[in-house]
């Protein structure tokens, strides 16, 4: 080994140095980050199983759980890439990754397109469906975070306007599918980031108040069907039972109060083995979680993602920069919106909208995207100290 350090003494000591560097980005992984999103994961996964295995114990139907891990270990990837590319270069691709999304956009509302329950939201690609709208969560993020960094917290009327229309295009695309749901997921994600860009306290007070005045005539509105109407503002009329558009809410509510405190058990919950329960596995999966874990289990679940939710602000606290701030600020606005609404909906306190429960709906596009965004966290995280 000395001869070698001898010959080449600049390499041995170039390698010495990388491996005492205390900045090196390995050496700042944040665990339990990292362990937070396995455990919901694995949480995920076990309730997708439940939920489609079928009710027959000799006939055990595997095929969407061997799905919904193949999804898991696709996201698990794309997020360990993510994390190692220094997270400022992705301001060099963020108008690219946005005018991608919005092509695609612009395709799946055309014959290309697939309709699934009322929206032209998808691309048929053999076994897998691609939602582009998924996938603009994220280049969202990355413009909007990218242009805040630039504009340095002095956001005055051309700059918000500049801001407001980065989602405004992908928003109106994504109106004409219709899919409400993941529409209010991009306006709480735009919401989070401007609060945090230092925008002026009147301004926010007048794009709320105009949000609300544009939820106002879209209802009133001939863009979205009559059932997607019902679905948004059943939950405001308790009278409704009876009505068809409120199926989903009735036996959500029953599964989630028949599991008690503990829960019927793993693969025991009535309504869940019986596919009593729409949706079960994707847009309601919360369902199950509290009919066969109970009040103890979904409490757990919640409870992870608090941890989850502390986890990314931290490390917005600890960015250096603008931009680590709010990449970090637009995931955890997803991630908190997407988690308030969906266990909100099943319990019958928020609207009903097709918006998957984060690291634990089956979906590909939703799960891809969430692990992406998640990657670029970890890697504001990894490199805070370079």
């Amino acid at each position: 080994m000395d001869a070698f350090a001898g010959r080449w003494p600049g390499t041995t000591r170039s390698a010495s140095s990388m491996r005492r560097n205390p900045s090196a980005a390995w050496r700042h992984v944040d665990l339990i980050l990292l362990g937070t999103v396995a455990a919901i994961s694995l949480i995920g996964t076990l309730m997708v199983f439940s939920a489609t295995r079928g009710s027959d114990p000799d006939n055990v139907n595997t095929a969407t759980l061997q799905r919904h891990v193949v999804f898991l270990l696709t996201g698990a990837t794309a997020m360990a890439l993510v994390s190692m590319v220094d997270y400022r270069r992705f301001r060099e691709w963020a108008l690219i990754a946005y005018i991608g999304v919005c092509g695609l956009l612009m395709l799946v509302i055309s014959p290309l397109g697939t309709e699934v329950n009322g929206a032209q939201a998808w691309f048929n690609l053999g076994s897998f469906q691609l939602q582009p709208s998924e996938l603009t969560k994220v280049a969202v993020i990355l413009v909007l975070a990218s242009l805040g960094a630039q504009f340095g917290g002095d956001i005055d009327l051309r700059r918000l306007a500049l801001l407001l229309a980065v989602p405004g295009f992908p928003l109106a695309l994504i109106m004409l599918q219709p899919d409400p749901g993941t529409a209010m997921v991009i306006v709480a994600i735009t919401m989070g980031v401007l609060l945090v860009s230092n925008v002026r306290a009147k301004h926010i007070a007048a794009l709320t108040l105009f949000g609300l005045t544009g939820l106002v005539l879209v209802l009133n509105s001939g863009l979205l069907e009559d059932y997607q109407k019902s679905r948004l503002t059943v939950f405001l009329n308790p009278n409704a039972a009876l009505r068809e558009e409120a199926y989903n809410l009735n036996q959500s509510k029953i599964a989630i109060g028949s599991g008690g405190v503990l829960g019927k058990g793993i693969f025991e919950g009535t309504q869940t083995q019986l596919d009593i329960v729409p949706e079960q596995h994707t847009d309601f999966i919360f369902t199950a979680v509290g009919e066969e874990l109970g009040f103890v289990g979904a409490a757990t679940l919640l409870v992870l993602f608090g941890i989850l939710c502390w986890r990314i602000w931290r490390i917005a606290q600890l960015s250096r920069d603008q931009l680590g701030l709010l990449l970090c600020v637009g995931v955890l606005s997803m991630i908190v919106f997407q988690m308030f609404q969906n266990a909100g909906m099943t319990m019958g306190i928020m609207p009903i909208t097709g918006i998957p429960l984060p690291l634990v709906s089956h979906g590909g596009s939703s799960t891809i995207a969430l692990f992406v965004g998640l990657g670029l966290v970890q890697n504001v995280h990894m490199r805070r100290f370079s």
